[in-house]
């Protein structure tokens, strides 16, 4: 059978930097406030010209460099975005064509924080389908733009980026198993109030930002985050002590702890990337795969789970040798 191998990885984090610090003069709030609740110390928000797409395509770039592929290659382009450059088309389709991707499948996925996840299970069973030989996946976010910046709950969380990955399919082990799952009961607990049939003429004002009931977001996905990492475990037979890394949707440092302590792992054996970049959504997971990969941690053949929670409330787990 076909196994899905990722052959390359990429990330791309907008120039600009926002401290902790320089949210003081902007909040009522503090640095000790924010890193003892979140993990973040500064995160990355994109210049007012620039879109999801933007950074898609540079992500991209360097996945494709590193994995020695071409536009010409890559015969599916999948992106995971709550927050496309447009309604129409798709996102995945502005990335595909300034790539130079000849005509191929482009598809947008939408699952929020878990957009990538979502993404990258998709592209896996078409590889393993034999319908696909080689996919571009990627988690992006301009995050920062749907923020309300007055409201400290929310605002001291989020940054931009986005995180690229080229699969392949391969006679070698890649791709184990994954678990993907979803439950709308849950939608007044985090939740984006425009869209396309839905208040659009909100949009771009100050009415129109985030909503999200912190504490009960925090339970939910704590027990969630930790189901999901053993329901991928159990239906590859693997056990938890095997794992050699865990890659979690950085969201905040408090769920990344509970979770490694329910998969009973050190947090030596956690990719950590939210102190640096904040809460990016669907780009947090391809980008801390990346920053791991590329330090020199995650090495050819280890064990890695990653996983991610995010409104709707939407989940996901992959498990992969690298």
């Amino acid at each position: 059978m076909n196994y899905t191998k990722i052959a390359g990885t990429g990330r791309y984090l907008p120039e600009k930097i926002l401290t902790n610090f320089d949210l003081e003069k902007m909040v009522d709030t503090s640095d000790e406030w924010i890193r003892t609740r979140t993990g973040v110390e500064r995160r990355h928000c994109v210049a007012p010209e620039q879109t999801t797409s933007d950074m898609c395509v540079e992500a991209a770039r360097i996945a494709m460099e590193e994995a020695g592929v071409g536009p010409a290659d890559i015969d599916m382009v999948f992106v995971g975005t709550t927050s496309p450059d447009l309604i129409f088309p798709n996102c995945a389709t502005l990335v595909q064509h300034r790539l130079g991707i000849p005509a191929c499948p482009a598809i947008g996925m939408e699952a929020a924080c878990t957009s990538f996840i979502y993404a990258l299970a998709t592209a896996d069973k078409y590889i393993k389908a034999g319908e696909s030989k080689c996919a571009l996946v990627i988690g992006a976010e301009c995050i920062t733009k749907l923020v309300d910046w007055s409201d400290r709950n929310t605002c001291v969380l989020f940054g931009d980026g986005a995180g690229a990955v080229i699969v392949k399919a391969s006679d070698e082990p890649g791709i184990i198993a994954t678990h993907l799952g979803a439950d709308g009961q849950y939608k007044e607990l985090l939740y984006y109030p425009v869209g396309a049939s839905k208040e659009l003429h909100k949009a771009g004002t100050d009415e129109a930002s985030i909503m999200m009931t912190g504490n009960e977001v925090f339970k939910v996905a704590v027990k969630t985050l930790g189901n999901v990492a053993l329901e991928v475990l159990e239906k590859a037979g693997v056990a938890q002590e095997e794992l050699d890394w865990l890659i979690p949707h950085q969201a905040n440092i408090r769920i990344i702890q509970a979770t490694a302590k329910r998969l009973g792992l050190p947090m030596e054996k956690v990719i950590l990337t939210v102190q640096d970049h904040g809460n990016t959504s669907a780009a947090s997971v391809p980008m801390a795969l990346d920053v791991g990969r590329r330090d020199g941690r995650v090495k050819p053949g280890q064990l890695v789970l990653m996983e991610a929670f995010g409104g709707g409330f939407t989940w996901g787990s992959v498990l992969m040798r690298v």
